[in-house]
């Protein structure tokens, strides 16, 4: 017998083939009594799959297969290798081997749309509920593709007493949660159970740190209604963030639809040493790319530095690639992907993954769109911000920068943890600072908070002594969950308004993002600088080269960050959170009830379809000035408690907006009775009671940031039908086609500054509305002049049937109608 899988190895064509085989039997995956271990030709086409045992997508879905999966992208990339002819990137491998039909499909980097067959969904608690509430009305008995739910969003953190609660910190803040949150929760544990959705409970931990424990899968190509999806690159994973309705149509059996990615190539060599970490990296390429440079994009890393990078650490800068605008960013297989799948009970995976190893890094010679080179030999620490995550300012200049820009010096918070870097080794760098102040009697002399990214995190690094620790240096340990990241954070310490500074190992800034005050400056760092800055109290600390006066009036420097990679005596799962749904005879008994009075959950009614006209005397609702990110569309904070309820969350559309007329947020002027300065939403109900529809006006990468589609399900719900900007973030502008509203851009950006708040606008060409053909613009002053100017779009013939049927969903329900 081993004698003929020498010969069968020895006839195989490629190297790669026959090193795969060769690695396949090593361990044994391959069945000993294999009858295809011959010398004949068609061992020669063996798949390197043939003859593997069966292994489950995650312990919790025993009957779905990564082997059928691999098999199927396999097959796909064989045909796209034949149709194309060059060397693919690890982006189009991953991509184009989840093609819905890749005989036919147009494939043409930055300009084709693909229909791809993703292999999971994740939802957060935020957006699931629009996302269930919209499976719901669907009409499908259950959902055609793994999918799950995960409780991270909801748990308001707290570093002092409040009064609302028993204590604070995580055990009480998680027990306050559940007790105000208990409606959504039971929602989405009900309506998980009925449809097969796994569930996570309050508690589990974030969803990006999740999947990375317990899903993501090297090759495998998912979607994610959080926009840090992408976290689960560290594992060569394409993970995508998307809003509720795409999450919907993949949920539902239906391709989804990406537009072509260009791969941006980002070459690593050399190696982190001392203070520098994973952060670091992404910190920099943010500097460089900017928040829309990675629009459009795969950002693909590669080179020899990639192997001296943790699996985690490349999941951090994966993470951190939505800031730039990234659809997504991936790392090629590795050893260090091998060894976490193994301390994550995935070995079985770990293997198949070391046998499928040739689909799952680049083919040499591959073309990149972009190539940036970065030697981690050389890169220092950064710290970026403050107020947005691209402006990215070397540790060694900090403290200049610092007194230039008049930030406020004085450290007022310092926060590690969230879904970006809450790894084991992350929190065991950070311990590591902290232990050194301990031993020379110094405390932290700020608020310092520890956010433990899932629920076998936390229980590690209490079993390891490294909660402990943190909480020996003054730190407050908060819950398993996202908490200040995303402005879960009920802060006392510091007035609204009132200038200072915070820094985190968070991945966004914008401004009143933490904390709900716009005067907050706050910097991103890895968690072991700001551990350092905590300790400090002082921005212009510079840790590698400064010293702290310890207890005994001696000075200390402290020693460069270390951490173990993975824990030595493996992870503590903690307590069991997830609840699996049940038979599927077993569904049909649950029924998932929405109170009709409900101000958190509401049951939602179709759009209208389009009339068929051009739009026609539209007002300006806002022109808005800047930076306009979905926060500022949809803050979250204290407004996450209505993400099931559209109606109620629409009182908060655009407040944060600034309005070009008067420089102020939520305020505009009504242009049908002249009232001036009132709120935004408010005017935009009053249009609507009037009948009246309208239109926002905005700059330049109008959009960025969250996921959230209630940015654009808010607009389209308050009378809203199209948003004129310079440039769209990728995913909002694809919420909003799925919405029904008109995503347009200036042709000529300058046309920006032609359009009055005052004017009413005008959308000529409707009536043959085609993909590639421009739109006209009309403009009609107060005093009756008029203009005109082009508008582009990017729909194309799927997305125009969308808007013709008043939103994606509807859409989607006449095609079910049909069949």
């Amino acid at each position: 017998r081993e004698m003929s899988v020498a010969i069968a190895v020895c006839n195989m064509q490629s190297a790669p083939a026959r090193w795969a085989f060769q690695q396949a039997w090593q361990h044994g995956l391959l069945a000993r009594s294999s009858e295809r271990t011959t010398a004949s030709a068609g061992v020669r086409e063996m798949s390197v799959l043939a003859g593997f045992q069966k292994v489950p997508m995650s312990k919790f879905e025993q009957e779905e297969f990564i082997n059928d999966r691999y098999k199927a992208i396999e097959d796909r990339l064989k045909v796209v290798r034949k149709r194309l002819n060059t060397p693919l990137t690890l982006a189009e491998k991953v991509v184009y081997g989840h093609l819905d039909d890749p005989e036919k499909q147009d494939i043409k980097r930055g300009t084709s749309y693909l229909r791809l067959r993703p292999d999971r969904v994740a939802m957060q608690d935020a957006t699931a509920q629009m996302a269930m509430l919209q499976f719901i009305s669907s009409g499908l008995p259950k959902t055609m593709v793994p999918s799950t739910i995960h409780c991270d969003h909801l748990i308001e953190g707290t570093t002092s007493q409040q009064p609302d609660r028993e204590g604070f910190g995580g055990p009480a803040d998680l027990k306050h949660a559940v007790k105000i949150n208990s409606e959504v929760y039971d929602f989405l544990a009900t309506a998980g159970a009925k449809y097969g959705v796994g569930f996570w409970k309050p508690g589990s931990g974030i969803i990006h740190q999740i999947v990375l424990e317990n899903y993501a899968i090297p090759g495998f190509l998912m979607i994610g209604t959080d926009s840090h999806t992408p976290n689960a690159g560290g594992l060569g994973v394409a993970a995508i963030g998307v809003g509720g309705a795409d999450a919907v149509d993949v949920m539902a059996g239906l391709p989804w639809e990406l537009k072509c990615p260009k791969v941006i190539g980002v070459k690593l060599t050399g190696k982190l040493s001392k203070w520098t970490s994973p952060k670091d990296v992404i910190l920099k390429v943010a500097g460089i790319l900017t928040v829309k440079g990675g629009t459009g994009a795969i950002v693909e890393y590669h080179g020899p530095g990639v192997d001296s990078l943790s699996a985690t650490g490349m999941a951090t800068i994966c993470n951190m690639g939505a800031e730039i605008g990234a659809t997504t960013s991936v790392f090629p297989f590795n050893k260090r992907m091998y060894d976490y799948l193994v301390a994550t009970d995935r070995a079985a995976a770990a293997k198949l993954a070391d046998a499928f190893k040739e689909n799952l890094r680049a083919d040499e010679g591959a073309k990149y769109d972009q190539v940036i080179e970065i030697n981690l030999s050389e890169l220092e620490p950064h710290i970026n911000g403050p107020f947005t995550p691209d402006l990215a300012t070397p540790l060694s200049k900090f403290a200049e920068a610092c007194r230039k820009n008049g930030w406020p010096t004085q450290l007022k918070a310092g926060l590690i943890g969230s879904c970006t870097n809450s790894s084991y080794e992350d929190m065991a760098r950070a311990a590591s600072v902290a232990k050194q102040a301990l031993a020379a009697g110094i405390k932290a002399k700020v608020p310092f908070t520890i956010s433990p990214g899932s629920e076998q995190i936390r229980a590690t690094i209490e079993r390891d002594g490294i909660m402990d620790t943190f909480d020996k240096i003054g730190g407050t340990v908060l819950s398993n969950s996202c908490g200040p990241c995303i402005g879960q954070w009920k802060r006392t310490d510091v007035a609204k308004g009132e200038a200072n500074s915070i820094i985190t190992s968070f991945n966004r800034n914008f401004a009143a993002r933490n904390d709900g005050n716009p005067a907050t400056h706050a910097f991103v760092a890895s968690p072991e600088i700001v551990t350092a800055f905590a300790i400090a109290g002082d921005l212009t600390f510079n840790p590698e080269k400064d010293s702290l006066v310890g207890a005994d009036n001696k000075e200390i420097t402290l020693e460069s960050p270390f951490g173990d990679e993975l824990p030595k005596a493996g992870f503590d799962p903690g307590q069991d959170t997830y609840q699996a749904p049940p038979a599927l005879a077993e569904r049909a008994k649950l029924s998932v009830k929405v109170d009709p009075k409900s101000n958190r959950l509401q049951l939602l009614s179709p759009f209208n379809k389009w009339n068929g006209d051009d739009i026609k005397d539209a007002l300006v609702l806002i022109k808005a000035k800047g930076k306009c990110t979905t926060d500022h569309i949809s803050m979250a904070g204290p407004w996450l408690k209505y993400r099931g309820h559209l109606d109620n969350i629409s009182n908060n559309l655009l407040i944060g907006a600034i309005n070009i007329e008067n420089g102020k947020p939520n305020a505009v002027t009504n242009q049908l009775n002249g009232d001036t300065e009132k709120p935004v939403p408010d005017t935009a109900r009053y249009y609507k009671k009037e009948g009246v529809k309208w239109v926002v006006v905005g700059d330049e990468n109008y959009g960025e940031g969250s996921s959230r589609e209630h940015a654009a399900l808010e607009p389209r719900h308050l009378g809203g039908v199209a948003i004129i900007v310079k440039s769209f973030a990728r995913i909002h502008e694809t919420n909003l086609k799925k919405q029904g509203m008109l995503p347009l851009t200036f042709a000529n950006p300058a046309d920006y500054d032609k359009v009055s708040p005052s004017d009413k606008i005008s959308i000529v060409g409707l009536k043959s509305f085609a993909p590639g053909v421009p739109l006209k613009l009309v403009g009609t002053r107060k005093d009756g002049s008029s203009y005109e100017f082009t508008v582009n779009h990017t729909f194309n013939e799927n997305q125009i049937n969308w808007f013709k049927h008043g939103s994606a969903l509807n859409a989607m329900a006449a095609q079910f109608a049909k069949k």
